[in-house]
């Protein structure tokens, strides 16, 4: 009897140490935060400099028909999304290695992705061929991306099992990533920014005096390169620490397990999230895709438009923290509410008032802090979603990569959708290349792209999202559900370790 009893004193001490162990190993420093963090930086570079500029840089450098820069954002965009839940099929189906199931995809596409890109801003001597380049480098760039990008978020899964652990890891992430926007701006825009295309008067007789006229294409072209170059080497650098700085952990699952049906993840996902992130990224993307040519033609500040958006980065980077400590005290819901609304009055604002250099930047400053809150809360509910599944099936597992790449697949097909109808709306209104000025229609579709379109998607957002149903109660509910299942996932060890030790 006495000896029973010291086994099962001795079981419960050991049941004890395994969990402060596994607190202690779900903990992340804040070395392992900032490294994991940097990850996610060439996503955003490159996304920001190919989403507010590739648009202006195929029509005005490159100096492609609109139908045609049409097709280009569109099908690169479309083919983009397509890829993401191929991508992340794969990525389930991978097998485990020393390094992670997650890190080797990330360290394989790097150098091929960066080559890519840099080819992507190179205008090839073959004028026939212009489209079929930068299609086919487009849609390699994206394909390539999205094995870094689709494992890297569902890397947030395998850091840490802690619910808190990974709400801090994905602030630290969001915070590095509208720096990545704020670099992706800046180094393109102020590289770009110093050799402005020569623009082509529209009123017969003008003799061009402007000084922008004086510089050549040559020059225009060589900045897009020097620009691209210098991007590639920060995403080479932030992979490098991201490979090196963070411990993907291993989750041991049966091969039964974590054959559930595609469909059934996408499908929780779908019903949960995609409709709502829909909705809220196609505003974003028409803003984003279109806000450079509105502050060059319909605003006329062809010279600033790159300050214009760092400064809407900056802000954006500099309310991260804010919004992640609204949504610890106030809750995810009412964060995305307050957040994604308080960008709209900013959104009106901008096309309302008459061009004025100062009241455009504080404009565009306070509307910074809506984007920061477009950045960080969907990023940071998706692994709630995640929980939730698990939760509701808890003989399933390993589809993280999954859930995040269809996530990537509809804001990605969204964001194609955008530039290719912002684009051919352009067309439609009589967009002239390299134009100095534009014609009226021009100017109102502008408008439209920028303030009315998105602030329509907002509200529409806004109102799906109420059927959201994984609110603060039901997230820590799941929370203790999953801390209940790894709990007794330890002490089924602990008897089988006990029952071999007795044997």
């Amino acid at each position: 009897h006495s000896k029973g009893e010291g086994l099962h004193s001795r079981g419960g001490e050991y049941i004890r140490t395994q969990h402060i162990s596994r607190e202690q190993r779900d903990r992340l420093s804040i070395c392992n935060k900032l490294c994991y963090a940097v990850g996610g930086a060439p996503y955003q570079i490159t996304g920001c400099a190919l989403g507010f500029f590739l648009q202006i840089y195929l029509l005005d450098v490159a100096q492609l028909d609109p139908f045609y820069a049409s097709i280009i954002l569109f099908v690169g965009r479309a083919w983009d999304a397509v890829t993401d839940p191929i991508i992340g099929f794969m990525v389930s189906r991978s097998p485990w290695t020393r390094f992670g199931r997650m890190l080797p995809w990330i360290l394989f596409s790097t150098p091929l992705a960066v080559v890519s890109y840099f080819l992507i801003w190179y205008v090839p001597v073959i004028e026939n061929g212009k489209v079929i380049w930068y299609l086919v480098f487009y849609c390699l760039f994206q394909t390539l991306q999205t094995c870094f990008h689709v494992p890297y978020s569902a890397l947030t899964m395998f850091i840490s099992e802690d619910q808190k652990e990974r709400d801090s890891a994905t602030a630290y992430r969001m915070t590095v990533e509208v720096l990545g926007t704020v670099i992706g701006t800046a180094v393109q825009g102020q590289i770009v920014g110093m050799a402005n295309p020569p623009c082509i008067p529209v009123a017969p007789g003008n003799n061009s005096t402007d000084p922008v006229v004086s510089l050549s294409p040559r020059s225009q072209k060589t900045a897009y390169m020097i620009a691209s170059g210098a991007i590639c080497s920060i995403y080479v650098l932030c992979a490098v620490v991201l490979f090196f700085g963070v411990k993907e952990k291993k989750v041991e699952c049966p091969a039964s397990e974590r054959l559930a049906p595609v469909c059934v993840c996408g499908g929780a996902s779908l019903t949960e999230r995609v409709c709502v992130s829909v909705s809220l990224s196609l505003s974003l993307q028409l803003l984003e895709g279109n806000f450079a040519l509105f502050c060059c033609y319909t605003l006329g500040f062809r010279n600033d438009f790159q300050n214009i958006l760092l400064v809407i980065m900056l802000a954006a980077m500099l309310t991260i923290p804010f919004w992640q400590w609204f949504l610890t005290k106030f809750g995810k819901k009412n964060a995305v509410y307050i957040g994604t609304s308080s960008v709209i009055p900013f959104m009106i604002l901008v096309v309302c008032v008459k061009s004025n250099l100062i009241i455009t930047y504080m404009v565009s400053f306070a509307a910074g802090v809506g984007v920061a809150a477009a950045f960080l809360l969907p990023w940071s509910m998706l692994p709630d979603v995640v929980d939730d599944f698990q939760v509701q099936n808890p003989d399933s597992r390993g589809h993280e990569a999954i859930f995040y790449s269809f996530y990537v697949f509809f804001t990605k097909f969204a964001s194609g959708i955008s530039l290719g109808i912002s684009t051919l709306s352009l067309d439609f209104a009589g967009y002239m290349t390299r134009g100095c000025t534009q014609p009226e229609n021009v100017d109102i579709t502008l408008k439209v792209l920028v303030s009315a379109a998105p602030i329509g998607l907002i509200l529409i957002g806004l109102v799906l999202f109420r059927s959201y149903p994984i609110d603060e109660e039901r997230r820590q509910c799941n929370r203790k559900l999953l801390q209940e299942q790894r709990e007794n996932e330890v002490d089924s060890e602990t008897d089988s370790t006990e029952l071999t030790n007795m044997v």
